[in-house]
């Protein structure tokens, strides 16, 4: 078994490599001639949609126009930001704080955007971190993140951010199982099977707030979890997830995670299990893990440490929870938009299997099982199965559909994607991806009503797609028309690294409520200087809080003697600006391990500073903020610890010595 086993690995692997190695011969025709006009946006116009992708090790979520494949933002979400100062300001630390203490930086695999009634609502957009498990939520107005929440029992969030078509929950699998926290976690590694548990997490959402509130976690047994999604319409009660590792290897999981012929997709009753919870079911365990929320009207962060979590087991309750083989080491699970249908991807399969809700429901209800697997019962596979598309490819991975009854899979190892009908399985179509895709995105193509314009497609390798950049090329993505029966090709992007999912949007449902600036008036940070008149430098011992503004060009205060060595400094930095598009950078020479800050208009942001030696020491702002931005600076002096000079501040008044004005300017000043 474990050689044949390793015959299939390693075809896969040369397969792979060949796609990867030669260049296919219809390159040249791939893009059609009137390319450039369909993605073309004229200076000045905006794009149709919001690309949103992740950054997978970079950490953060990167934000895209389309069709032009240009880059406009990019959002910090786990990770610090030395652009804006995300995790280096007083303001922003508190957004990194775990159980674990501060953790500066993150692996970001997926995204997925706020729901009403299975429809993309453009308020917010959730995404994971898969290395500290940990939940985050960022405000589409803001384009800023508002929210994260760590997950306690969990170890490699991968399987999430996923959610109800109406967001009542974030659900996260966890990718590894581990000892659950409250439990000893010094035991052999391979006592997996009598130790280890797996868990899923279900995050309520307030509807208005979006805060949100780990309500319960699912206790399973000790398998790995991948990509999931809730189901639709007569779905909706249920979520789907495909698994892996159903053997429990704990070793050399690429031979020994790949035993058995068929995996499984777990489905999951959350109605059901919500209505246990609320009726007692379930107990409180011990656990920590922080909750960290950012307030838009005092511009900064709080962090608190959260120590229970409610606990369910899913063999204590034999209604809830089924598994429905599915062929091995299935990645994707994707529902159609009809609820009807299921989709899993076997990685090392040659088929893509589709099952059939309505098959699934009977197969529960006549007890239809080939037995049970750790408590919980197996659906006959034929029982559940809708049918099969037979060879589609080599690896499928993702599927999302373009709601004219298509779907669209990636497959990693032939490099290409494949549309196929739901109905009769029949592939329609096929196009070559350079190289090996993982993920694809159709604007909405994971909900019940998708935009089928477009199909973004991931790659993880871009060998001779651009100028080369030493031994790492940039990750890429690629925009194809889906409107006819053929797809096309259009553009190639380079992309931050290192996409795993994405999101794609109307921008028409985000960019009208798009924040310009934050109104002074609303600006309740405790250290906020809401007018040049209220700057101040203030001494309380060996802190020293200077309270100072910007606005075109120029600091109040720009002059400030009598900083000592030994004081902690507190640079309270208000953007006095009532304008869109205008933030100001505040920096300090020698100061570059508190990075910078880039404050937005109407907001204050700090910066903490510890002088290292006497002296005179700059600061400016970082920011092109209008003609005479090289005269936005200042001076602040620092003296010894046992000098007397006193504290003073000032702007404009504090003139050169005209004692020492050299004779030029004596003469030519005016």
């Amino acid at each position: 078994m474990k050689s044949s086993l390793l015959r299939l690995c390693s075809l896969a692997v040369f397969l792979g490599a060949a796609a990867l190695g030669c260049k296919p011969k219809n390159t040249s025709d791939a893009i059609s001639g009137d390319a450039a006009s369909k993605v073309y946006v004229a200076p000045g116009k905006y794009d149709e949609f919001y690309n949103f992708v992740s950054g997978g090790f970079n950490g953060q979520m990167s934000v895209y126009g389309l069709p032009s494949g240009r880059l406009l933002k990019i959002v910090p979400i786990f990770s610090v930001f030395p652009e804006n100062g995300y995790g280096y300001s007083e303001e922003t630390k508190p957004m990194l704080n775990t159980s674990h203490g501060f953790v500066p930086w993150d692996d970001q695999h997926h995204l997925e955007l706020s729901q009403t009634e299975g429809k993309i609502d453009g308020r917010w957009i959730f995404a994971n971190a898969n290395n500290t498990p940990r939940i985050a939520r960022v405000d589409l107005t803001t384009f800023k993140t508002a929210e994260i929440l760590e997950l306690p029992n969990s170890a490699g969030n991968h399987s999430s951010p996923f959610i109800t078509e109406n967001t009542e929950y974030v659900v996260a699998g966890t990718r590894f199982a581990v000892p659950m926290d409250d439990q000893n976690g010094d035991v052999p590694i391979n006592t997996l099977r009598k130790n280890f548990k797996s868990s899923i997490s279900f995050i309520s959402v307030n509807k208005d707030s979006g805060t949100m509130s780990l309500a319960f976690q699912l206790r399973l047994p000790p398998i790995d979890f991948d990509l999931s999604h809730s189901g639709k319409g007569p779905s909706h009660d249920w979520f789907f997830f495909s698994t892996y590792n159903t053997e429990q290897a704990n070793t050399l999981l690429e031979v020994n995670a790949s035993q058995r012929d068929k995996d499984f997709i777990l489905a999951v009753n959350w109605k059901k299990l919500e209505a246990y919870v609320k009726s007692g079911k379930g107990r409180t365990e011990s656990a920590k893990y922080a909750h960290n929320i950012y307030n838009e009207q005092t511009h900064s962060a709080t962090s608190t440490i959260e120590n229970k979590v409610l606990a369910i087991d899913a063999q204590d309750l034999k209604d809830i929870c089924y598994y429905i083989p599915c062929p091995k080491s299935p990645h994707g699970c994707d529902v159609d938009p009809t609820g009807e249908y299921i989709v899993g991807s076997g990685k090392l399969a040659a088929l893509i299997p589709v099952f059939s809700f309505t098959k699934i429901q009977k197969a529960i209800a006549t007890k239809d099982f080939i037995g049970t697997y750790e408590g919980i019962p197996v659906i006959k596979y034929e029982s559940a199965l809708y049918g099969e598309v037979q060879k589609p490819g080599l690896g499928p991975l993702h599927t999302e559909f373009d709601g004219r009854g298509n779907a669209i899979t990636t497959m990693f190892v032939s490099s290409e994607i494949v549309k196929w009908n739901i109905k009769d399985l029949k592939v329609i179509d096929r196009k070559p991806t350079y190289y090996s895709p993982g993920h694809l995105s159709i604007p909405g193509g994971d909900t019940r009503s998708p935009n089928g314009k477009y199909v973004i497609v991931y790659n993880k390798i871009t060998k001779d797609r651009y100028l080369p950049t030493g031994p790492e090329l940039a990750q890429a993505a690629q925009l194809f028309d889906i409107t006819g029966d053929k797809m096309k090709l259009l553009l190639d992007f380079p992309t931050v690294g290192e996409p795993h999912y994405a999101q794609a949007v109307e921008a028409s449902l985000i960019k009208d409520k798009s924040v310009k600036f934050f109104k002074l008036e609303d600006n309740k940070h405790p250290y906020a200087t809401l007018g040049e008149k209220n700057a101040k430098v203030v001494r309380n011992g060996k802190r020293v809080d200077i309270y100072i503004t910007e606005i075109r060009s120029h600091f109040t205060p720009d002059n400030i003697e009598g900083i000592k060595m030994g004081d902690q400094v507190y640079w309270h930095m208000t953007n006095l600006e009532q304008d869109w598009d205008v933030p100001h950078g505040f920096a300090i020479k020698s100061a570059a391990n508190t990075a910078e800050l880039l404050v937005m208009p109407g907001e204050t942001q700090t910066l903490y500073w510890t002088p290292e030696k006497p002296g005179i020491y700059p600061f400016y702002c970082t920011d092109f903020c209008s003609a005479l931005h090289q005269e936005m600076q200042g001076y602040v002096r620092v003296s010894p610890e046992n000098s007397n000079t006193p504290l003073s501040f000032s702007t404009g008044t504090n003139l050169p010595d005209s004692a020492n004005t050299p004779q030029y300017l004596k003469e030519n000043l005016n």
